[in-house]
């Protein structure tokens, strides 16, 4: 089993969301983030031409553990539906799971996923 954590673009939340569910990944998590990246923040120019430089921007990390054999499939889902082509469209990172427990059935490993 593997656990995907995807830093996306919040805008992108629904697209993910959706295309996961529709091939049978219905289980996951959504965090409120803040970070960078190599866009290092954006720079807004106000009233006055004074500049605003924002170094953390908000971003959503998505993250579900899937059996192994599904992990190619769910993160190519997740690169088709976050990418818009320009910077800043996120990260994606894999680790291990060693154990998956259901807390309601006591169901361990794939079972309870």
């Amino acid at each position: 089993m593997n656990k995907i954590e995807a830093i996306i673009r919040e805008e992108k939340l629904d697209a993910v969301k959706n295309t996961l569910a529709a091939a049978g990944f219905v289980g996951l998590n959504v965090v409120h983030v803040t970070g960078r990246g190599a866009q290092r923040g954006v720079v807004h120019t106000v009233r006055g031409g004074e500049t605003i430089q924002i170094d953390m921007l908000p971003k959503l990390k998505v993250e579900l553990v899937v059996k192994d054999g599904d992990t190619e499939k769910a993160i190519q889902i997740i690169i088709a539906a976050a990418r818009t082509g320009n910077i800043g469209d996120g990260k994606i990172f894999v680790s291990p799971v060693t154990q998956v427990i259901r807390v309601r059935t006591g169901e361990r490993g794939e079972a309870a996923i």
